[in-house]
């Protein structure tokens, strides 16, 4: 069991798929459990910080429908390498959990790369791009994301992605060695679709750090919180992205035989079951982190537990207005780690302290 032979030209390539059987149920599982509650919660803080008109709101949100997209595919996935890699639905269907599965990973890169960018203006350049850093701008840079990305996918509606194996297993989305039409694909995915993103977010994270080392202002604790999510950020992108497409580079260059195939595909799984963890880090990352969204959790839980509380003694509900940006404690577009580090830029002839330079950014 767990073998796949490509139909590709002459070759008729056996590959192992024991490893991949026996990680990703547990994979799938524990980002099912985890990730889904974990993105609900993710899209209504997004939400909170759209009502407040902040812009980060707009990518927020993207990124976990984008994630949430992916996660309802899991179970698909789930079913398929239990029954020992044989996909048991149609042709269009194995094509559409396959792109849900491929493009999540450059949707979330792409806005990823936007919360950098956007973090880096309001950071180092408080007072200038104010175009780009309104809620109109935010919304036709997701359109532009999502178009390119669902346009890209269109390439792989063009190709077969269901094979028969020497089990007579329906095997989905799997070719080996690779077909020629899989590797200018793949070339573009790493250059464009990760190479490109990578450079624009170590750049943007180098000049936040940089501004934040400038700043006397800002309190050591504050400036270590930044240092914190700065560098968390680019661990999780580089341990969920980087290996998956080292290993598509190498695969795309030098995978030509049976031989090849086999002695990198073990490998290369572990590598994309890696990129499904970003579902999780995702929320973590961008939405648990600011202390806005600590107030919101905190009423959130005092919400539910007068609600458990009135249910138990059946008497009146107190109303939380959480859905209100003055009660989610969300008072202006910026997250108050950032606005303390605005006012510290702020020059000295400026008047109204340091309130008028965040208010001026919305």
């Amino acid at each position: 069991m767990g073998t796949v032979a490509a139909d590709n030209s002459s070759l008729n390539c056996s590959v192992d798929h024991s490893i991949h059987q026996m990680l990703a149920p547990a994979v799938y599982v524990t980002v099912l459990v985890v990730g889904l509650p974990a993105n609900c919660l993710s899209l209504y803080f997004g939400y909170l910080q759209i009502r407040a008109r902040n812009e980060l709101g707009v990518y927020l949100c993207n990124l976990t429908v984008a994630d949430l997209v992916y996660i309802c595919s899991l179970p698909f996935w789930l079913q398929y390498v239990l029954q020992h890699d044989n996909w048991s639905y149609s042709d269009l269907s194995c094509q559409v959990c396959g792109i849900l599965l491929y493009e999540n990973i450059y949707i979330s890169v792409g806005f990823l790369c936007c919360i950098s960018i956007d973090r880096y203006l309001a950071v180092a350049h408080p007072f200038r791009f104010h175009q780009f850093r309104t809620l109109k701008a935010a919304v036709g840079i997701s359109v532009a994301i999502w178009a390119k990305e669902l346009l890209a996918s269109v390439y792989f509606l063009l190709h077969r992605e269901v094979v028969e194996d020497d089990h007579r297993h329906r095997v989905c989305f799997d070719h080996y060695p690779l077909e020629p039409w899989q590797r200018g694909i793949n070339y573009y995915r790493f250059l464009v679709g990760f190479l490109f993103p990578l450079c624009l977010l170590l750049a943007a994270y180098r000049g936040i750090l940089r501004a934040v080392h400038r700043s006397h202002g800002t309190q050591q604790s504050r400036k270590d919180q930044i240092q914190r999510l700065v560098l968390s950020t680019v661990v999780i992108f580089l341990v969920c992205f980087l290996p998956y497409h080292a290993l598509l580079l190498v695969r795309s260059i030098w995978e030509s035989s049976c031989r090849f195939a086999k002695g990198i595909i073990n490998t290369y799984h572990f590598s994309l079951l890696l990129t499904s963890f970003n579902c999780v880090a995702d929320p973590v990352l961008y939405c648990f982190v600011s202390e806005t969204t600590h107030r919101d959790m905190a009423r959130l839980r005092a919400a539910c537990r007068a609600l458990l509380t009135c249910s138990r003694t059946g008497g009146p509900r107190e109303a939380y207005p959480l859905g209100t940006p003055e009660a989610s404690g969300v008072k202006s577009e910026e997250p108050e780690l950032l606005r303390k580090l605005h006012s510290t830029s702020q020059t000295p002839n400026s008047p109204g302290g340091g309130g008028s330079p965040t208010a001026g950014l919305a």
